[in-house]
């Protein structure tokens, strides 16, 4: 079986960001070298990093550049410029919360640091947000197995790999740990339109990590469900509300409506990180479009037919009513999600 480990999609080498460039997979395993926050800046909303973990490892990192950039220049406004180029990460994309929490974590080290000391602590940080979010995918990845019974056939949607994180994976790290335990009988993966994460992204790495994985068309779930193939219905998050609304990618909700009317059991797998205590619920989170074209694009033609408009949305929320676990690296949360995710800040 293949080493997950060594997917790495963000680390640091020779004194710069490596990003896998994964608007190239599975054909092409090409990797960027980034110097510079702005370069940091455009490849999270240029989605060559994506995945709310991966990104704000990313972010980390980035905070690494620019402080670099910005003390070697020696001016006596540095500190109000670094904090600067934070602000224009944090914007990069901003509906993962882990992207916040991660900057948010290095204005923090800016604020108590000396100056002379501060390059080396915001890059200890950075380090250490990258280790602990491995150690929290390992963790998660147990205690998500432990729920499912043997012979489970499970269904993901996007990719919440060892690509979205800085390594082994949430959802797919949930989906690792119950193969090794011998419960799954085979994964299926939803193509996630519009730009197939779950084609190109999760069936490579499960593929890749010798799991039995099936592609399925989005609209094919139901008829999946349906047949009685899948047991579990497991998914990522880019943010969790305090009330336990998940906000995740585009056709995370209909799964979620799709397994309770199926009798399926629905997982939400994330770190703590993903866990926004300041918003109530989802309906309260600004939701990211992209272009149209994204959409558009699979027709083949340039432009649609006049009149015709393309709505891109990259995310929806799941009311909380329709999850039955969160799982976190601090443990599985079950109804009522309120209470439960308020004690993750004790």
């Amino acid at each position: 079986m293949v080493d997950t480990r060594k997917i790495e999609p963000v680390s640091w080498s020779n004194d710069r960001l490596v990003l896998m460039d994964q608007r190239l997979l599975p054909g092409k395993e090409e990797y960027l070298q980034l110097e510079t926050v702005a370069e940091a800046a455009r490849a999270i909303t240029d989605l060559v990093v994506r995945g709310a973990p991966a990104i704000g490892v990313t972010a980390a990192y980035g905070a690494v550049l620019a402080a670099r950039a910005r003390l070697d220049q020696n001016s006596d406004d540095w500190k109000s410029l670094l904090l600067q180029d934070l602000d224009m990460l944090a914007a990069a994309r901003p509906t993962a919360v882990n992207l916040a929490w991660a900057v948010d974590r290095m204005r923090l080290c800016i604020e108590t640091t000396q100056p002379s000391e501060l390059l080396g602590s915001m890059f200890e940080l950075a380090c250490l947000i990258h280790r602990q979010d491995i150690e929290a995918n390992y963790l998660m990845g147990d205690l998500g197995a432990e729920l499912m019974d043997a012979d489970s056939g499970i269904l993901t949607h996007c990719n919440a790999g060892a690509l979205a994180t800085a390594g082994y994976g949430t959802a797919l790290g949930v989906i690792r740990s119950a193969w090794k335990a011998g419960k799954v009988s085979r994964v299926f993966a939803d193509e996630t339109r519009p730009w197939l994460q779950g084609a190109r992204l999760t069936a490579w790495e499960l593929a890749r990590s010798e799991i039995p994985v099936t592609l399925i068309a989005d609209s094919a779930a139901a008829t999946f469900m349906r047949e009685g193939k899948v047991q579990w219905v497991v998914v990522g998050a880019d943010r969790i509300t305090a009330n336990g609304d998940v906000i995740n990618k585009i056709g995370t909700y209909s799964l979620a409506v799709l397994a309770r009317a199926h009798g399926v059991r629905f997982m939400v797998v994330a770190p703590t990180s993903t866990v926004d205590h300041q918003t109530a619920s989802g309906d309260k989170v600004s939701i990211e479009a992209r272009d149209w074209s994204e959409i558009w694009a699979a027709t083949g033609s340039e432009r649609p037919p006049e009149g015709v408009t393309v709505s891109n949305r990259v995310f929806d929320v799941t009311p909380a009513e329709l999850v039955d676990v969160i799982v976190t690296e601090k443990g599985c949360l079950t109804a009522p999600f309120g209470q439960a995710i308020a004690s993750l800040k004790e």
